[in-house]
């Protein structure tokens, strides 16, 4: 099916060799990290090509494949360039860039190459995205009218987070991600299914906050809560929240004229779609208690077994462009896609306490569902 190279291979790296495991005709051409005793490490465990340099990594790369960018955040504006300026199809870790003048560098580079840019995650693509988008074409809730979306992952800096370890070793990179910030890391696994949906956010809404301070690490910290409500030129008012503070809930739930559609598990590829009809019951309007659950009708994708909090395939996405290279088509995953989808995140992340409205200024026309989802 085609071939990728690594860049990077930290604790997400390991998911990704998790999820390469499940797909057919995938292979990696080589893997490089700056660190050489985890690039030995990472190689040895997956029985995978280790090479000595990026820009040897950069010059053996196939053309036709992808470049899987998991460096850390504060690298990834640096290494998307260096593989677009290499030629290279580049699908990159969340965030895109750190902020948008450099999110609309790299697409601009990107464009003018004639190259493949895409951003993390690709969730949007699974099975439960997929069949939640295949309910809303067909007009099962009737008409969306309100989303409310949680993305809450519990209070993350009182959990056992140093016994997190990746399976070829790597320690879970606590102080990267609450520098970088609960919101650029995880506001895109509800994002992208919105924005596929849908298409452009209008306008972000939004809040954000610093509410522990005393975090574990060296500083500065981004916001651990953020509260949205997002505007789209074409779609449903919604409230999307980020925190590594509330308690865990990651449901999303799409409030239509005739009931509600939800989800209650983000990062979970399989995780049950369902449908409350509304109803009333001696005088009282309420949902069904006993909802419907939504199946697609045929085979969807690989799936890969749960490890930690996710039970997800993270090759769907640099599958998808393979995919698109090798059949001559725009890809899903699009570079109007990535930036747009980084633009709406920073909007959240940058919000502060008093930022008001946010005109967006990019766009992003809603994706083709996957053929299975027709």
């Amino acid at each position: 099916m085609g071939v990728v190279s690594l860049i990077g291979c930290g604790f997400v790296a390991d998911l990704y060799m998790r999820s390469l495991q499940a797909m057919d005709g995938i292979t990696v051409a080589g893997v490089y990290d700056q660190n050489s005793t985890r690039l030995v490490q990472f190689c040895a465990h997956w029985n995978v090509p280790l090479v000595g340099s990026l820009e040897q990594l950069l010059d053996q790369h196939p053309r036709d494949g992808v470049l899987l960018n998991l460096t850390n955040p504060s690298s990834h504006f640096e290494v998307n360039s260096a593989c677009l300026a290499a030629g290279c199809h580049t699908y990159s870790e969340k965030p895109l860039a750190m902020n948008m003048d450099e999110a609309k560098a790299l697409y601009a580079q990107a464009n003018a190459a004639g190259l493949m840019l895409a951003s993390a995650p690709c969730s949007v693509l699974g099975e439960a995205a997929q069949t939640l988008g295949h309910a809303l074409r067909a007009g099962i809730a009737g008409a969306p009218r309100v989303i409310y979306a949680e993305l809450d992952d519990g209070f993350v800096p009182q959990a056992a987070y140093k016994k997190w370890i990746s399976e070829s070793g790597a320690p879970w990179p606590f102080g990267d991600e609450f520098r970088v910030g609960c919101t650029l890391e995880h506001a895109g696994y509800y994002l992208g299914w919105l924005i596929s949906w849908f298409g452009s956010v209008r306008t972000v809404v939004a809040a954000s906050a610093e509410t522990i301070p005393d975090k574990e690490g060296t500083g500065p910290y981004a916001p651990d809560v953020s509260v949205a409500t997002l505007f789209f030129d074409n779609g449903p008012m919604t409230r999307l929240t980020c925190s590594i503070v509330a308690p865990h809930d990651h449901q999303i739930r799409v409030v239509g004229d005739n009931g509600v559609l939800a989800c209650k598990a983000a990062w979970d590829n399989s995780a049950k779609v369902t449908f409350a009809k509304r109803m009333t019951l001696r005088r009282r309007l309420m949902e069904s208690p006993f909802p419907k659950t939504l199946k697609l009708s045929q085979p969807t994708h690989p799936k890969v077994k749960r490890w930690g909090a996710a039970a997800m395939n993270f090759m769907l996405g640099p599958a998808e462009m393979l995919d698109a290279i090798r059949t001559g088509r725009p890809s899903r995953l699009s570079n109007d896609f990535a930036l747009h989808m980084t633009e709406v995140t920073l909007a959240i992340q940058n919000a502060g306490e008093t930022s008001g409205a946010q005109a967006m200024t990019t766009r992003c026309t809603p994706m083709e569902p996957m053929p299975w989802a027709m």
